[in-house]
């Protein structure tokens, strides 16, 4: 029963998510997404934490794998961040038209 349970509500999960980012503008979507991503730091802390532990050695692989992803993440998150606030940067020496 419990499996069903975990099912259902990883479904709803799904179908939520889908209908919310449907519907943010365009023009929300990217300083959403780099805000998103940075705030996933967290999941870094996390990762780290399961990978120092030496409890087991299947969960200090999954924790190091959790490490390079969330790491990618993070980066990622930041470079989104810098690139979109570039765009509002004016220009040097251009031309005024």
């Amino acid at each position: 029963m419990e499996i069903v349970f975990l099912m259902f509500i990883f479904v709803l999960a799904i179908f939520l998510g889908f209908e919310l980012i449907n519907k943010v503008p365009s023009t929300l979507h990217t300083p959403l997404m780099s805000g998103s991503n940075a705030i996933s730091g967290i999941t870094l802390v996390g990762a780290l934490a399961l990978a120092g532990s030496a409890e087991q050695e299947l969960a200090t692989i999954l924790g190091t794998a959790a490490v390079a992803l969330a790491t990618i993440n993070v980066v990622g998150g930041y470079m989104v961040t810098d690139r979109m606030l570039a765009m509002f940067k004016k220009k040097q020496g251009g031309n005024a038209k």
